[in-house]
């Protein structure tokens, strides 16, 4: 733009997040939804609209890799599959969602409906991953890259005989995964695997119930740390002999750290992401069975060693594995109640809130809540940093004032938070997605306007553009 352009928006007065530089003095200038200027303050500049955002800090938009729309979790089906649950994110400072989408059934059509339900009742910006579960979608990899522009496919490592009958999936086998990472690596794409080995769980489903264990350490005890850990080990090693792309998703403990880590020793293409969960709640938590998830909480033991995956970097990313079952499908005893809870709204706050108390670099926060999100899953730079010529998703926030989580206040047709009460050392002002409003002064806005992402490159691929482009 010329100097005698004008601009939709100033926003002055903030400390901006820059990239190899942390917090710096800088006025952010947003024309057409698009970042179109960053200058000091003071700069003489014109624009429609300023806002003064004087001691607040601006960070990219968060990205939540990791949510279930749909009152079954499958699919988002109608307007407010869409609105409340994108709403809590927009809250939170999300301004990208990318969402798993669950079906036996060809893609193409499930995608077209998902999309409708999402097209104009999305408060953020929005990708797909489809959950793979049939040897004729596997076949399809290609297509749905190429046409959906879906670049990310999870599967159930722990599907086997009827386990993902309850969600209308077949049982598969270590077979199935080797043909299914060959195939995704061929066409550039990325595997999410849910890692738990199922077979020692059906074991230890047989074992006599101690009704003197606390419910949350019951369960914890049917789903131990190897169980996950062997898994991530397992498909770790198969995508080193397909070459594939492997990010492991909702990682909850330090065994299933450790596992990806020493595979990482050998083979570079593997990524691991964590949840808000694992990073602050334990089977000691005062949530009842509203903490009920798979895998389970752990124990202080595990928070630790993700938290500090996190400060190192063996931890890629922070998601929040957001379901939006209603509370009666939790208010019953551990083992009856239905698994995961809402929390995209708490990903971003939570994250760096606690992350910078606990002495973490803001960088790496930022990287774990965006940057590294957008690069993995093929939406860097238009998505997950601050500069000229990035999509305007942006959140600004207080770091000197503070949230308490109350279940009303975060939109989510679940109507409860296993984090009620609980005070996180941040607060989001305003969330921007490309330039509009989501959320402005803590109001959400009445008009949303989410788009879907298309995307090419996932895993290794996506980073390979990444350096490709940019270094």
């Amino acid at each position: 733009m010329s100097g005698n352009d004008i601009h939709d928006l100033r926003l002055r007065g903030g400390r901006v997040f820059q990239h190899g530089a942390g917090l710096q003095d800088l006025d952010i200038l947003i024309t057409d939804g698009i970042i179109s200027g960053l200058v000091a303050p003071g700069t003489p500049v014109n624009a429609a609209e300023e806002l003064d955002i004087s001691g607040k800090v601006v960070l990219p938009g968060g990205i939540d890799p990791h949510v279930h729309l749909g009152k079954d979790i499958r699919v988002p089906r109608d307007p407010d599959d869409a609105s409340r649950e994108t709403a809590s994110a927009a809250a939170g400072g999300i301004t990208t969602m990318l969402i798993y989408l669950m079906s036996a059934d060809p893609y193409e059509g499930v995608f077209a409906a998902s999309n409708a339900a999402m097209a104009g009742n999305s408060h953020t910006d929005y990708g797909f991953h489809f959950v793979l579960g049939t040897e004729e979608q596997v076949a399809q990899i290609p297509a749905y890259v190429r046409e959906l522009g879906v670049p990310s496919f999870k599967f159930f490592m722990n599907f086997r005989g009827d386990e993902g009958k309850y969600l209308g999936l077949p049982g598969n086998d270590d077979a199935y995964m080797y043909g299914l990472l060959g195939a995704a690596a061929d066409a550039g794409a990325m595997v999410n695997p849910h890692p738990e080995n199922i077979e020692l769980v059906w074991k230890l489903r047989e074992q006599p119930r101690d009704e003197s264990i606390p419910p949350l350490e019951a369960w914890y005890r049917s789903r131990p740390p190897i169980v996950e850990a062997e898994a991530v080990q397992r498909v770790a090693y198969f995508a080193s002999a397909t070459g594939a792309s492997v990010y492991a998703v909702h990682t909850s403990s330090k065994a299933a750290l450790d596992a990806m880590r020493m595979q990482q020793t050998a083979y570079p293409n593997l990524f691991t992401e964590t949840c808000t969960q694992y990073l602050t709640l334990t089977t000691d938590s005062d949530c009842g069975t509203y903490g009920k998830v798979n895998p389970p909480l752990r124990h202080d033991e595990d928070v630790e060693a993700l938290w500090e995956g996190l400060r190192s970097g063996a931890v890629d990313t922070v998601g929040s594995d957001h379901n939006a079952r209603h509370r009666t499908a939790k208010e019953k005893d551990i083992w009856t109640a239905s698994a995961g809870f809402p929390g995209t709204g708490l990903v971003l706050p939570t994250t760096v809130g606690e992350g910078l108390r606990r002495g973490i670099d803001l960088e790496r926060l930022v990287d774990a809540t965006s940057t590294r999100a957008a690069q993995l899953f093929g939406l860097f730079p238009r998505k997950g940093t601050i500069r000229v010529g990035s999509d305007a998703d942006l959140a600004v926030v207080d770091l000197n004032a503070h949230t308490v989580v109350r279940a009303e206040t975060q939109y989510s047709a679940a109507e409860y938070s296993p984090w009620e009460g609980r005070e996180i050392p941040l607060r989001v002002v305003h969330t921007l997605v490309r330039g509009h409003f989501a959320l402005r002064d803590g109001e959400l806005s009445q008009t949303p306007a989410g788009t879907y992402l298309a995307r090419t490159h996932g895993g290794a691929a996506a980073l390979a553009h990444v350096r490709k482009e940019f270094v």
